[in-house]
């Protein structure tokens, strides 16, 4: 991915920048050839399009990315670009994203106790690893404040939010409130079930990591599950939320190889590792328009 500053891309004009175009749409003959000729026309450069069409169906998904010059192509007319073609197609969907120009993804961050996703997404985020800003972090779970989470946080001026829930409470309408602003949520281990009418208000995606390889191993203690079925692979699972516990659509999956050899801590050790990884990888692939939903309970990851 280009840098956030702009830069040059090697293969394309000169103080050119990165664009991302996914488009889903009916499959018709030609639309490869229009999307090349958009570009190509405005002076820009492909560098990659992936396209899938599935069997038996006539729909069509791309993903592409191409360099050109905001001199000679303005992001406004970009996007005015692709709304002809999106109308041409009769697309369902057409998002373009300029990494250098656009702002960053807009989250927040709700986590419990277990905070090892959680502080691997600060430093990764920290280390620019991560597309995204954060607006703040919330938690059922009270962190004094001279506990390393907070002093990062404090240091870089993000807030953090205890939020305590009950049985009759999660805190929803507090949650929603700080929300309001965000482009997407990210369950960092956060051990609450998010209730329907909350997802309904929210509207927009919600990525969450599960600490076992859906669908196998659902609800809670799933390393035990996997300890105690005696799996020779264990997993990591990020995936959209859904209505249905642990049963949206899967971003991404990681597995390691374990043996008889394994104690249950070691396992736990393993998925943790396992789950920061994962869920690390589904934001950048979902930053990066690698994500698109496809038939009613899957994706596609270009």
């Amino acid at each position: 991915m280009a840098r956030r500053a702009i830069s040059t891309i090697t293969g394309g004009p000169a103080r050119s920048v990165l664009g991302i175009h996914v488009f889903h749409c009916p499959d018709v003959v030609g639309i490869v050839a229009k999307l090349s000729e958009c570009i190509a026309s405005r002076g820009g450069n492909i560098r990659s399009v992936d396209v899938f069409v599935p069997e038996n169906k006539q729909e069509f998904y791309s993903r592409s990315e191409f360099v050109f010059d905001p001199t000679y192509w303005p992001r406004d007319v970009v996007d005015n670009d692709f709304i002809k073609l999106s109308k041409l197609f009769s697309a369902e969907k057409s998002i373009v994203r300029v990494p250098d120009l656009d702002p960053k993804y807009k989250i927040v961050i709700l986590a419990s106790k277990q905070e090892h996703c959680l502080v691997d997404l600060l430093y990764k985020w920290q280390e620019g690893r991560l597309p995204v800003d954060i607006s703040c972090v919330i938690s059922n779970h009270q962190r004094a404040p001279n506990t390393h989470v907070i002093r990062f946080l404090e240091r870089h001026g993000i807030p953090y939010h205890y939020l305590p829930t009950s049985a009759g409470n999660k805190r929803e309408a507090e949650i929603l409130e700080l929300a309001e602003d965000t482009d997407f949520l990210v369950l960092a281990r956060y051990m609450q079930i998010l209730s329907g009418r909350f997802l309904e208000s929210y509207g927009k995606d919600i990525i969450n990591i599960h600490h076992g390889l859906l669908p196998s191993f659902k609800g809670g203690s799933p390393s035990k599950q996997a300890f105690d079925a005696g799996v020779k692979l264990i997993g990591a699972t990020s995936h959209f939320v859904s209505q249905e516990l642990d049963a949206g659509p899967i971003i991404e999956q990681m597995v390691e190889r374990v043996s008889h050899r394994d104690t249950l801590q070691s396992f736990v050790q393993k998925s943790e590792n396992l789950e920061k990884q994962c869920l690390v990888q589904a934001i950048k692939s979902y930053c990066e328009l690698r994500v698109l939903p496809y038939q009613e309970n899957k994706t596609l990851v270009f």
